[in-house]
């Protein structure tokens, strides 16, 4: 099952995604963590439940991030074994975990900013994104599934002069804009999320071309491991890692401009687009 948000009579709506058309809900909710607390995180079954409003060709759909502001965006760093080898690094022993400031989710077709104090060295980075669907505290690996909503995409923008600047990555990965997250969320019963392919383009061009398969923590290890030390809430976002092939390692670096296009697709969820330009005046 697909999950999306979109723009129902210009507000943010719920919806179920067709191969060709975009369904809307009949709910008080307007985005996944408040619906996830109120069904106890098996959103299948509420959506199921649901009666089915007006639906819109899903070519004319303006998408939103399907998770609407999350209580906290987690991410992983050098999770893929061949991206830790091509920045130089040895695979970490225990996951390297930073935040990203929820003002830089953003949906499909929304603009990736290139700020104008650090434009130099924004990033690309494709990734596959957890979504939890109920509280998760103290959950083993054996069980994390049990906890999670679904996956969905997201491009993790990297500002790299900002990122190496400081011991922690928190500033250089957390600018308005800089966390595109969708096309929707595919529930966790509908996907292998460790035998996904994953792609990265940069204005049609392969950048990054990868499987899930080489993760060195997997999904339900990441659940595990962060629930271990705090509550993991309904809506929680986390991004998994990116695998090689970002444009800081490239040679030469091959960084992005205004007027790039950045397209990630992970099998079995779809493509997340979005276009890049000047931050705004």
């Amino acid at each position: 099952m697909r999950i999306a948000r979109h723009l129902r009579d210009g507000r943010p709506a719920l919806a179920v995604v067709t191969d060709d058309a975009v369904v809307s809900l009949e709910c008080d909710h307007t985005d996944l963590p408040s619906l996830l607390e109120a069904c106890g995180g098996d959103l299948a079954a509420a959506v199921d439940a649901m009666e089915r409003g007006p639906a819109m060709p899903l070519d004319e759909a303006r998408l939103l991030s399907p998770v609407g502001r999350p209580p906290t965006i987690l991410a992983v760093g050098l999770n893929y074994r061949a991206h830790a080898a091509e920045g130089g690094r040895e695979p970490p022993t225990v996951p390297i975990i930073f935040n990203k400031h929820h003002h830089c989710i953003v949906g499909p077709h929304h603009p990736i900013h290139i700020p104008a104090a650090a434009p130099d060295m924004v990033d690309y980075e494709g990734e596959l994104a957890i979504v939890i669907g109920r509280s998760a505290r103290a959950v083993s690996a054996s069980k994390a599934l049990a906890h999670i909503a679904g996956y969905t995409i997201m491009n993790d923008v990297s500002v790299r002069d900002w990122q190496r600047a400081s011991p922690t990555m928190m500033m250089g990965k957390s600018w308005d804009t800089h966390g595109p997250c969708g096309p929707w969320l595919v529930t966790g019963d509908s996907l292998d999320p460790h035998a996904c392919r994953l792609v990265t383009e940069v204005n049609g061009a392969v950048r990054q071309d990868a499987n899930t398969d080489d993760l060195i923590f997997n999904c339900y290890e990441i659940v595990e491991h962060l629930s271990t030390a705090f509550t993991l809430e309904a809506g929680t976002v986390i991004a998994t890692g990116t695998p090689e092939g970002v444009g800081a390692f490239s040679k030469p670096p091959a960084f992005l401009s205004p007027g790039d296009v950045v397209s990630v697709t992970v099998e079995g969820i779809g493509t997340l687009t979005n276009p890049v330009t000047a931050e705004p005046v």
